[in-house]
């Protein structure tokens, strides 16, 4: 018989009765929820990489990587720092004058020509060096092949279109620059290297800046600083909230706007507005200038080239413009 001052049950077994606790250890048997992640749980590792994480988020600029954003309180994304990664691409880019906030190199790298280079270039262009952990690598870089180093170019800082082709004017006006205001825009073109090749030809050819449109068009990327070989320090790039609103604030201030396509109006031996302030815009190799942008144009000039020959790339066509333009301006023959 059970023991009445017991409130558990009896139960019988091998040792004799024992008596059970009534129900009061449900709790005991109760599951405790999901298990947590391995980053929320303080004594894993990956919650101190988490926090280390954190750390290098929140020193870095806003926390951007290679190519990823991070999202404000409205939920859309910020302009993200973008990140050149492998042995040979850093040292391209360091070798080109790239700006560069800092080069990102992992812990404990198999050091090379290309890695001791890469320091000795930093380390004279005034760059800070960040020694971190591949994991961190990784992430910072999105998984792109880095091979332990990475180079953090910040964003560019664009003037604006209209407000640089107010000031070129006025110092012409003045005197202070002795070529005529020239200028090249672009309409359409998303690829950064015909970005890096322009800005190149305009530095050779004496041009004050180029106009790029704030939507759908390329911009200043490292891969735009390293084939512009330097000359991206001396020629600004400069945004245009809308292309043909911009084209026609420069007419108003006596720039003559040049469109160039291969059914053109005039051929480019026969410009005679060479010497005067230029816009010169050019179009994407497969869609050309836009209608709109064409409309606007005070000119419509075309490269004589062979009939075999549909198109030039953007940047050669700009190229061999703006060398018949200073061959113009400066009288050779």
């Amino acid at each position: 018989m059970a023991n009445k001052s017991r409130p558990g049950a009896v139960r019988k077994n091998k040792k004799g009765p024992t008596t059970g606790t009534g129900g009061h250890g449900k709790k005991a048997l109760q599951g405790k929820g999901p298990t947590p992640k391995a980053e929320d749980r303080p004594y894993h590792k990956a919650h101190k990489q988490k926090a280390a994480n954190e750390r290098q988020d929140a020193k870095s600029s806003g926390g951007a990587a290679n190519r990823s954003a991070s999202r404000g309180s409205s939920g859309r994304a910020k302009p993200s720092v973008e990140m050149v990664t492998g042995r040979n691409s850093v040292v391209e880019a360091l070798r080109a004058g790239v700006p560069a906030k800092a080069l990102h190199v992992a812990v404990r790298i198999e050091t090379d020509d290309r890695v001791r280079e890469a320091l000795k270039l930093a380390a004279e262009q005034g760059i800070g060096l960040l020694e971190v952990h591949k994991p961190e690598l990784d992430r910072m870089t999105g998984d792109a092949i880095h091979q332990g180093l990475a180079l953090q170019i910040p964003p560019y800082d664009y003037p604006d279109a209209v407000d640089l082709m107010q000031q070129t004017v006025a110092k012409w006006k003045k005197g202070h620059i002795r070529n005529a205001p020239l200028f090249v825009a672009l309409d359409g073109i998303t690829d950064p290297r015909n970005l890096g090749a322009i800005i190149r030809s305009v530095s050779a050819f004496s041009g004050h800046g180029v106009l790029v449109p704030e939507r759908r068009s390329v911009g200043m990327t490292a891969s735009a600083w390293k084939t512009s070989a330097g000359a991206a320090v001396r020629v600004p790039v400069a945004k245009a909230g809308n292309l043909n609103r911009t084209l026609e604030a420069a007419k108003k201030q006596g720039i003559f706007v040049l469109g160039l396509d291969g059914d053109g109006d005039v051929s480019l031996p026969d410009l005679d507005s060479a010497t005067e302030p230029v816009c010169l815009v050019v179009g994407s190799e497969g869609k050309g200038l836009s209608r709109l942008t064409r409309q606007t144009c005070d000119q419509i000039v075309s490269i004589p080239i062979d009939s075999s020959m549909e198109s030039l790339n953007a940047s050669m066509a700009v190229g061999v413009s703006l060398y018949e333009i200073s061959r113009r301006r400066s009288g050779r023959r």
